[in-house]
Formats: structure tokens, sequence, C-alpha cells
């Protein structure tokens, strides 16, 4: 049955878009045909703790670390997660909250309790979708661009999603955490997940 939002619900709620790299568009127009108001993350002046919630898109996670500190978002950002703040972090988002990474790149906002492997699949699994079943919201086609997975998970978070053995989605508290891209299906039931951990009916 195809999933239809009840855009209602969400006319309230303000989320704010991490827009400094990578897929974040995608993740805004999602949001949008929920019913939610986007605003775009670009420098300090555009964040503020009243948002109900921000998204950390997919894209280069050293990158995003980099200029999460030029701009100054760096120590506000992780302070508003770490006060409460809910977030739906994609692939690179991942790895920006991850405490510890493997493979020698430096952690970065530490904030969710995993250990996360980067570029996971290798080269010939690059890029690939896989039938997902996520806790709380069923089978997902969930698709991968050089994605990583979670190694290793503290006590504290919860595994949403396993594919071919490896976990792919975990929720700590209001921290959303997936190795693949929502924002590239039109399925939009993740980010209504996300919406619903906001109202705090999930």
């Amino acid at each position: 049955m195809l999933f239809t939002p009840d855009k209602n619900s969400y006319y309230l709620m303000k989320i704010g878009v991490f827009a400094l790299q990578g897929a974040f568009i995608e993740h805004e127009h999602a949001l949008q045909k929920l019913g939610a108001e986007v605003v775009e993350i670009r420098r300090l002046a555009h964040f503020s703790e009243n948002f109900d919630g921000v998204v950390l898109p997919g894209g280069e996670s050293t990158v995003q670390g980099k200029l999460l500190r030029e701009e100054g978002l760096f120590a506000p950002l992780k302070s508003a997660i770490e006060g409460g703040m809910p977030v739906l972090a994609t692939c690179a988002g991942l790895i920006l909250l991850a405490d510890k990474i493997e493979g020698g790149e430096q952690p970065h906002l530490q904030t969710l309790d995993v250990t996360v492997r980067r570029n996971a699949y290798g080269r010939q699994l690059g890029s690939f979708t896989a039938d997902a079943h996520i806790k709380g919201i069923g089978d997902y086609p969930a698709v991968f661009i050089r994605a990583p997975y979670v190694a290793e998970a503290g006590a504290g978070v919860e595994t949403l999603s396993v594919v071919e053995g490896k976990t792919v989605a975990v929720r700590q508290g209001k921290m959303l955490a997936l190795a693949f891209h929502p924002e590239l299906t039109d399925d939009l039931r993740v980010h209504d997940f996300f919406l619903k951990v906001i109202k705090g009916e999930a």
C-alpha cells in the first residue's frame, strides 16, 4: 500500500538541514512533502536551537567536518545534540556523529556511541539497493552509496536495521542514524518516522 503522509500533523515543525555539502536538497524536498518547514544551514547565523530537529546529509564526512569547524557550527551543533536536539543523519552524517571511526579518520561530533567503518562495502558494491527491514517502519528500499556501517554499538544504542549481517540503521535517544540514503527514494517513511520521533510518537 502506498504511504500517504498526514501533512497537517507536521506543518508547525521547523527542521534545519545542513547544506554545507552533499545531498541536502533531496532531504529538504522529502521534509517539505511531509509538510515541515525547512531552513538551510550554511553559516552560524542560520543555526538556531529553536529548530525542532536537524538533518546531517550524505556527502563527504571529512569535508563536512572541516566546514562545520570553519563556519563556527561545530561546537553549537554538538552542544545542541547533546542537549537533546533530534537529528537525522544519513551516510556521511552517521560518520559525523560516531564516537569512533575505523580507518584513520579522526572522529567529529562524537555524540553517537558507535564505531563506524567507512566505505565498508568496497568498490564492487560502491552503490547498490537492498531490501532492508527497519524497526518501526517495515520493509524499505535502501540505497547505499559508498556506505559505511556500524561495526560496534554501545549499550544505549538500538539497532533498527541489519543488511547482510551489517548494522545499517541505529537510534540513540533522538538521534536516528542510517548508512543509506532515504532521500534518494520516493518513499517518505524514514523522514516521517524522524518527525514522529521529534513529536514523541516513535
